[in-house]
């Protein structure tokens, strides 16, 4: 079965590091995110999630990170973790990122 426990990274150099799953499905962890568009300094980020424990181990989960360190956003993954054929696990996400806005007119332009 998936166990999200552990180091994972992305396409893009970003990593993250789940600490310990729950035996209730929670997770924390640090996300080390390689891109941005702010222009502070990018720092670990943590994040907080849940998981759904499945009897074939091929999980979904989600998962938020706040940016607080370094930036004014949040953003929230959901994804699934897959057993490929060579033994290795790998995770498929979709993400939404949320960015502050100054007005509510700008709302339109705040998620990503």
């Amino acid at each position: 079965p998936c166990n999200l426990t552990g180091w994972w990274k992305n396409d893009l150099g970003s990593k993250m590091q789940v600490f310990k799953v729950g035996k209730d499905g929670t997770f924390s962890g640090e996300y080390h995110t390689a891109v941005s568009s702010t222009q502070k300094p990018i720092q670990p980020s943590p994040l907080t999630g849940s998981q759904h424990l499945d009897e074939d181990g091929q999980c979904t989960f989600g998962f938020t990170v706040n940016w607080k360190k370094f930036s004014d956003s949040t953003a929230v993954f959901v994804g699934q973790c897959f057993n490929g054929d060579d033994g290795k696990e790998v995770l498929h996400t979709s993400w939404l990122l949320r960015e502050k806005v100054d007005s509510e007119p700008d709302d339109w332009k705040a998620t990503r």
